[in-house]
């Protein structure tokens, strides 16, 4: 069987790495591609950076972009994916979403959207994060008393939103294991005289510089130890092949809210 797959953000350095794995991958074709109205990709072949003419021009129309696929992959901006989803669910296309920094409210309607149509969403679609999640959960749910959580992201300069969405996936996943709230117990920033440490929040640190795809490292500090988890992406090749293990997840599945445990089969 073979996914028709449409690119949202098709000209950028993500859609790019999306175009060029579905070229590499014999069960999916690329049948539409989405950028912004002034991008200067507009009208160009999707698959030219490569070489190779996949004949999918870049557009800007949504409706037209989206004719004939069955699911699209979309890791841009929170404003944009709201219009594509609008789309998506009058045309039963069904979606694989990366995007991150949505509001509660625009989280909201995603879940809304998925009983219409089908939709996996994950801030993070690398197979080692999402390994790295588990092992998360499990360190919080032995680690809850006597420990102190620390989230360290790095990313490049480009990066718009922090912590990261993968950050903050992992500050949910250990939260969830110990039976806490993130929205109580979160710490974002620390300046001038902060008091002692809450032992029950989990603080988030975010560093932003050149082109560091993504680092992540999660502290555990006790008394007399200490615990490091860590995940360094040295490529958004692993993003892409993950959105295309997602692609082939949500085939036969007519709608639904799904992640990236669902696609990997992770969840206890």
């Amino acid at each position: 069987m073979q996914h028709r797959i449409c690119i949202a953000g098709a000209s950028g350095r993500m859609g790019r790495m999306l175009i060029e794995a579905i070229h590499h991958a014999d069960d999916c074709v690329l049948g539409g591609a989405l950028d912004m109205p002034d991008s200067p990709g507009i009208g160009l072949d999707a698959s030219g950076f490569l070489g190779h003419a996949s004949g999918v021009t870049i557009t800007s129309d949504v409706r037209h972009g989206l004719k004939g696929c069955d699911v699209l992959i979309d890791f841009t901006r929170p404003e944009g994916t709201m219009v594509h989803l609008a789309q998506c669910q009058s045309m039963g296309v069904k979606m694989v979403i990366g995007t991150t920094g949505f509001s509660e409210a625009q989280k909201a309607a995603i879940q809304a959207a998925s009983k219409n149509i089908a939709i996996m969403m994950a801030p993070n679609m690398s197979v080692g994060v999402n390994v790295t999640l588990k092992l998360l959960e499990m360190a919080a749910r032995a680690m809850r008393e006597g420990y102190d959580i620390e989230v360290i992201e790095a990313h490049h300069r480009h990066k718009v939103d922090a912590p990261s969405g993968t950050a903050l996936k992992m500050g949910e996943v250990m939260a969830q294991a110990m039976g806490r709230d993130l929205k109580q117990c979160a710490v974002y920033s620390r300046e001038g005289h902060t008091g002692e440490r809450d032992p029950s929040s989990i603080g988030f640190a975010t560093i932003r510089g050149g082109d560091i795809v993504g680092d992540h490292t999660v502290l555990f500090a006790g008394t007399g130890e200490r615990i490091e988890i860590t995940h360094k992406s040295s490529s958004r090749s692993t993003y892409a092949q993950g959105g295309l293990r997602a692609v082939r997840f949500l085939s036969g599945k007519p709608a639904g809210m799904f992640d990236m445990f669902d696609v990997l089969g992770l969840h206890s």
